[in-house]
């Protein structure tokens, strides 16, 4: 890939300012940055969804590339195809193979020779395509996907708008892998995957013959990827090319950061060194002066080397804060059922029992599609049990966080996001700066956040409410390192009542949980760290 004069600007913000870049094919190549220093913008600009204000991405030689986002989109929920038709189109070995019959039977048809050695020229090039494809070894491929990917055999005969979102997920990412592209895009590839599927994805993404392009927060997973890192600098605005994974960049980047820091020092102290001098015999005799011309010389070509050291990032600044102090039980539940198809005879939830106290920090685990957000969407009120009761004890306030931020206005503006608060121009612009969005992001439209971006928000609602019981649905998605630590020191700390869901078992750990609820079956167990890597595992498998 050569990228060449890349500028681009959302408002008035910049996002890629000149960046000429070669980028090596057949490397596993990281791309890293904070959140919103463009990584899922490159992807975009790479697919030709957004044009760039100045500059071109071209790659020298014809590429199939394919694009696996961080959520899938809404097309798959009208798809009615089995999921094993779906995962077999992936490949177009059936319609290439009708193309060249179809052909075929037209040269039967022809009697000028021109013509036929057209439709033979077509024929063999269609069948350069399918031989790409490996139509004899096609079905196997897919076989050892299905099973790698932990897809259960049950599911393939299923349409693909019944699955789950998180199912959904895993059976397109098996799909881009078996459809062959020469460019892999993957943008947070492992939010959905167990430590099984995800160690037979890295085998696979290792020993895959193509260039792959990877986005992840999961920095051992890009560890044991990538041979390659492209670091998108927030401050700069420009693209750097590292050789070697995550780990390598990362220690050559503070090595140099430190270089620079010392000779910045000492260039500082230098400098200062000559004005002083040059201010003391300026103005004095002609020997002085001549001194104080000679070191002005000697300053002009200090400055014209100094070094400017790498501008800080700045980081969220999260804190959490209940206003009253909630009831003795500030929520129960008591033999709760519910099921989304009241014709059906098996209830998704049934006799939930559940009573926390104030203060308690409680986590959900279970297998995926056992109904885990579904539950928290029941006690916050969006849908309703079927049967038993939900009771949110007096003076409980509660603040909610859904797991892709679907509570979020899409047609919004950040400021507009939170305006619901009643503060100040000024309180607005001070806590959203808190969360990294200055400027021009505060009239950004949500629906043009990414998803780090769009939880970060999420988040900023979360604070103002000072709510005394946080329901939090899987907090850490798309966030980066940083952000994810800050939240846990913060929830660690928080004097209210918490009821989580996260697949996240190193962010749970530390937050001082002492029960958990196992769905489907309703078991209620003192939290054990082995058992929840267990259930974390099983809840990725079934996505």
């Amino acid at each position: 890939m050569v990228i060449k004069n890349l500028s681009l600007t959302f408002g008035l913000e910049t996002i890629f300012d000149d960046i000429t870049l070669t980028i090596p094919d057949q490397e596993k190549i990281a791309i890293t940055g904070v959140n919103g220093a463009g990584k899922t913008t490159f992807f975009k600009i790479i697919l030709k969804e957004l044009e760039p204000d100045h500059g071109s991405i071209y790659f020298p030689k014809k590429m199939r590339i394919s694009y696996l986002p961080q959520t899938i989109d809404d097309s798959l929920s009208n798809e009615d195809m089995s999921v094993f038709d779906y995962l077999l189109k992936g490949r177009p070995i059936q319609k290439l193979e009708q193309e060249i019959a179809n052909l075929y039977e037209k040269t039967v048809e022809l009697k000028d020779n021109k013509e036929i050695d057209k439709l033979l020229s077509k024929i063999s090039n269609l069948q350069t395509e399918l031989d790409f494809y490996e139509p004899y070894q096609a079905e196997s491929e897919l076989l050892k996907l299905i099973d790698g990917m932990q897809i259960d055999s049950h599911l393939l005969d299923q349409k693909i708008k019944s699955l789950s979102g998180g199912q959904k997920s895993k059976v397109a990412f098996a799909r881009l892998l078996y459809s062959k592209p020469d460019l892999l895009l993957l943008d947070e590839p492992t939010n959905h995957l167990d430590h099984t599927t995800k160690g037979f994805v890295t085998e696979y993404l290792k020993n895959y013959r193509g260039t792959i392009y990877l986005i992840s927060h999961d920095i051992p997973f890009l560890n044991e990827i990538t041979t390659k890192t492209i670091y998108l600098d927030k401050c700069t605005h420009k693209m750097e090319l590292f050789h070697g994974n995550y780990e390598k960049m990362e220690k050559l980047v503070k090595e140099r950061e430190e270089r620079l820091e010392k000779l910045s020092i000492k260039q500082q102290k230098e400098k200062q060194k000559l004005e002083e001098i040059i201010a003391r015999y300026i103005r004095g005799n002609e020997k002085k002066a001549n001194i104080a011309k000679d070191r002005q010389k000697k300053l002009a070509r200090l400055e014209e080397v100094m070094v400017t050291t790498t501008q800080k990032q700045k980081k969220a600044s999260i804190q959490l804060h209940q206003g009253r102090e909630s009831t003795k039980y500030p929520l129960k539940l008591e033999n709760v059922c519910f099921k989304y198809d009241k014709n059906a005879k098996k209830y998704l939830l049934y006799n939930i029992n559940l009573q926390i106290p104030r203060q308690e920090k409680f986590l959900i685990v279970g297998e995926n599609g056992v109904g885990k957000s579904t539950l928290l969407k029941l006690i916050v009120g969006l849908l309703s049990p079927d049967q038993g009761t939900i009771t949110i004890g007096p003076k409980t306030d509660i603040a909610y966080y859904a797991q892709e931020q679907e509570n979020l206005n899409i047609d919004d503006t950040v400021l507009e996001s939170i305006q619901e608060f009643s503060l100040t121009s000024r309180q607005e612009k001070a806590v959203l700066g808190k969360f990294l969005f200055y400027e021009d992001d505060l009239y950004k439209k949500v629906k043009v956040l990414s998803p780090g971006e769009r939880a970060r928000l999420s988040l900023a609602k979360i604070t103002l409410q000072n709510a005394n019981l946080l329901i939090l649905d899987e907090p850490t998605n798309h966030l980066d390192k940083d952000t994810q630590e800050i939240i846990a020191n913060n929830l660690k700390t928080f004097p209210g009542t918490i009821l989580l869901v996260s697949h996240n078992t190193a962010f749970v750990k530390n937050l001082g949980i002492k029960r958990m609820l196992i769905l489907p079956s309703g078991t209620i167990k003192d939290y054990n760290e082995e058992l929840v890597s267990w259930y974390e595992e099983k809840n990725k498998k079934e996505k």
